[in-house]
């Protein structure tokens, strides 16, 4: 019996699949548009697994992982072809008041560990490598809260897949063999405004989540309103529930009143993740949106690709050939809802347990 060529080698994906952590910290970065830069980075991809030992081993139990992710510009121009099936650049939704933004983003680097030092040291070393190269377009240091609520007060995650179905739900399977073990991953930073949240009642907070504030248990059907959060991002497809795997973090500076969530969701096809945004921030059916959004809203949007660990292993700093280089998808235009006027949905294929991060204008 013939064998697939793709199976005819190991290849090892990256962290992406993991316990949740006590500290992360996301950095997404721009890439210096020069053929050094590129090269550089090339280079760098191929080192990024031995660094990451290096700062691991003082004290491997903490759990520190890297994932690395880049944008559908970058990989073109960092990779060439083929390029995995679904890389496109983050698009961008308005409905209303509503705007899911599409922000710069080259490469996205999430670092996670039960210690926000061994985070901070690994972050410190990335930018001594390739910080010449490189521009921040934004960093966030995410820290776990309680019992792993967000900072508006409720549990986020409970419905996050598990062993196998984690697996199932993140990782690119034999639908793109040649990009296999590897995920697609959506970023968007949230930032609320928790004075006019925490004036709510908490039965209307509870209302607008569609969970027990203390208890974290689901309303039943009959007091759950159609517009609850985790009613609009629970979607099934032919009768089965589509997920993503999230690791949401809360971060904050208290003292610039600055509160938010950062949402990281990965998949193994961007559509399910870009569903549940669409059904946030234009409504199922168009207007019936996530009341969520009336007090929190994103200030950065990205999509990456999260080859495996063995193709970044495997990257050597020659540029990809010219006749190899299929060019960038153009920029999707912006989907957009008139309040009174229904919009065509992408794909569907999708679920999102509990999502916190949200979104105001």
């Amino acid at each position: 019996m013939d064998i697939p060529s793709e199976l005819n080698e190991v290849v090892l994906p990256q962290n992406v699949v993991g316990p949740l952590t006590r500290s992360a910290i996301f950095l997404v970065l721009c890439i210096r548009q020069d053929e050094e830069a590129y090269a550089r980075l090339r280079e760098f991809c191929a080192d990024l697994s031995g660094l990451v030992r290096a700062v691991e081993f003082r004290d491997v139990e903490a759990g520190l992982t890297c994932v690395a992710g880049f944008g559908s510009d970058a990989w073109d121009k960092l990779f060439g072809a083929p390029r995995p099936a679904e890389l496109h650049p983050f698009r961008e939704i308005r409905s209303g008041g509503r705007h899911a933004v599409s922000t710069p983003g080259d490469i996205l680097f999430h670092i996670r560990a039960k210690r926000m030092d061994l985070c901070f040291e690994l972050a410190t070393q990335i930018m001594e490598s390739i910080g010449d190269v490189v521009s921040v377009a934004d960093e966030v240091h995410g820290f776990r809260y309680f019992d792993d609520r967000d900072v508006m007060g409720f549990v986020d995650g409970t419905e996050n897949p598990r062993g196998d179905a984690a697996r199932e739900a993140a990782i690119v399977g034999g639908e793109d063999s040649s990009f296999a073990g590897g995920s697609y991953v959506i970023v968007q930073k949230y930032l609320h405004d928790l004075k006019a949240w925490n004036a709510l009642p908490v039965e209307m907070q509870e209302r607008i989540i569609g969970r027990r504030k203390l208890s974290d248990v689901e309303l039943s059907d009959a007091d759950k309103p159609a517009y609850a959060h985790n009613a609009l991002t629970n979607i099934e497809k032919n009768g089965r529930q589509q997920q993503i795997l999230r690791d949401n973090m809360p971060f904050g500076r208290p003292g610039h009143g600055e509160f938010g969530t950062y949402f990281i969701g990965y998949s193994r096809t961007p559509q399910i993740t870009e569903t549940m945004l669409e059904n946030m921030f234009v409504g199922n059916p168009p207007g019936n949106y996530d009341r969520l959004l009336d007090f929190s809203h994103p200030v950065t949007g990205c999509l990456f690709f999260v080859p495996t660990g063995t193709f970044l292993d495997n990257v050597t700093p020659d540029a990809p050939n010219a006749a190899e280089s299929a060019e960038a998808p153009s920029d999707q235009p912006i989907l957009s809802a008139p309040a009174t006027k229904s919009v065509a949905v992408y794909d569907t294929s999708l679920k999102i347990g509990s999502l916190k991060g949200e979104n105001n204008e």
